[in-house]
């Protein structure tokens, strides 16, 4: 028998490629297919089926380019959307695969029409289930994506679901969700890479509430929603383009770099660490570090624009992986050689003030004339600590709150360590804003006594 979880980092997307006999279905592929084609392959296995578990939002599915290599079939959840591929999979359906049985049954509420898929072992008693965006470990589905006029209705269906179709196949089942700790599908999914429907119910904490309508006011919640969800959710509805077919990135000598650049509609996403970016980038490029990009990027790079991608000089393979499974399939080059290529070349460059947090406190101290950017989250802010008489906006807000931010004033950016700063810097240097400055190092180096953690 075959089973392995694909675990998708920044993404914290679970996919699943599972099998007997030398048959295999693959539940939730990512877009860059290759690893499950490999790990059949190895084993001499025939993907037979693909099943998706509900439209999802988060990253680009896999599921044509996969079937199109493959032969399998595709059974898509969610009957009320146009998909223009794959068939509709029905609430009961079974299907066998080796001397394995899957059912698949109708789980909807985090959409109307999700599907969650029961593995059934040689006995014929159920194995696992796998959950989708419906119950993950430590949470449940977020309900508001469809819109907050049907948060009730799908409150009530993810409580049936769960209470009525998932948690009574037994409490040893394995539980394998779509997503884990980190993901944006969630609220508070917890660092279980293990878990099983038992272990669920004894700890999730929305899984201990008494009844239904105490469950739905309590998951009701609206939380975030990344821009780049709405792109998402349109391509996969019509299949993803071909990305083994696509061509490799060009590798630019700065004078063809630059001409790009300069030929219209065009965006330097700057993938180095946030001292490089600090000490000399491409004037109006954006930084978002490469560990950063699945996180970050569906939040500031748009899709109407060319990409140019600035790096160490190396080949960015990894970022390039990332930004298709986010659909950005506009990436025209990188810089060869990097930055030191482009100086030598005798382009214009840019740089950010940074300060170290010591050095900031003792000037916090001895002067008035700052405007302290706190750019974490509110639920970071509740666990380590709000520094007084800070500005908290968080990172994702700031495009629609930049009245709020001074340009009279020096503004030191916190976010706890500098990565996160450098990306904020960059955005409001691209507005505008001048007199900024990062802040290096995080609350442990913190020694104000103007501003204290309180």
């Amino acid at each position: 028998m075959l089973f392995e979880k694909i675990d998708t980092a920044g993404l914290a997307h679970y996919s699943y490629i599972i099998g007997d006999q030398n048959e295999a279905v693959v539940i939730d592929p990512r877009r860059d297919i290759d690893v499950y084609l490999n790990k059949a392959s190895k084993q001499g296995y025939q993907i037979k089926y693909i099943f998706e578990t509900h439209r999802n939002e988060d990253y680009v599915i896999g599921s044509f380019d996969l079937a199109k290599l493959t032969g399998a079939q595709i059974w898509h959840a969610d009957h009320n959307l146009n998909y223009q591929y794959g068939q509709a999979v029905r609430d009961q359906q079974k299907f066998s695969v080796g001397r394995l049985k899957i059912k698949a049954i109708n789980t909807p509420g985090h959409t109307l029409n999700s599907f969650s898929y029961i593995l059934y072992d040689f006995s014929e008693e159920p194995l696992m289930v796998f959950t989708g965006d419906a119950l993950f470990a430590g949470d449940t589905g977020r309900v508001d994506l469809m819109g907050e006029d049907l948060m009730d209705e799908l409150a009530h269906k993810l409580y049936d679901s769960i209470y009525n179709k998932i948690l009574p196949l037994s409490d040893s089942v394995i539980m394998c969700p779509a997503h884990g700790s980190g993901s944006v599908c969630g609220h508070a999914i917890a660092e279980r890479e293990l878990t099983t429907l038992g272990l669920e119910k004894k700890v999730n904490p929305n899984l201990q509430y008494e009844n239904e309508e105490e469950f739905v006011e309590n998951v009701k919640e609206v939380l975030e929603r990344p821009p780049y969800f709405r792109e998402m959710e349109k391509l996969n509805l019509t299949g993803s383009s071909f990305i083994r077919g696509l061509p490799e990135t060009e590798a630019l000598k700065p004078g063809h770099f630059d001409k790009k650049l300069q030929s219209g509609d065009t965006l330097v996403l700057d993938i180095r660490n946030e001292l490089d970016f600090a000490a000399a980038h491409i004037p109006n490029s954006i930084s978002i570090w490469q560990e950063g990009l699945a996180s970050f990027a569906g939040w500031f790079i748009p899709y109407d624009k060319d990409l140019l991608l600035m790096t160490a000089g190396n080949y960015p393979e990894e970022a390039i992986n990332i930004l298709h499974r986010l659909g950005y399939d506009r990436i025209k080059g990188y810089l060869k050689g990097g930055m030191l290529k482009w100086h030598m070349s005798g382009k214009k460059s840019s740089y950010i003030k940074t300060i170290r947090v010591q050095k900031l406190c003792t000037l916090i101290d001895q002067s008035r004339d700052y405007w302290l950017l706190d750019i974490r989250g509110k639920e970071e802010i509740a666990e380590s600590g709000k520094i007084k008489n800070a500005h908290n906006i968080h990172i994702t807000q700031l495009p629609d709150n930049l009245d709020k931010i001074p340009t009279e004033q020096p503004v030191y950016i916190f976010c706890g360590s500098g990565l996160r700063s450098t990306t904020a810097a960059s955005l409001l240097l691209r507005e505008g804003f001048e007199n900024i400055h990062v802040i290096l190092g995080g609350l442990a180096g913190w020694s104000s006594t103007t501003c204290p953690i309180v």
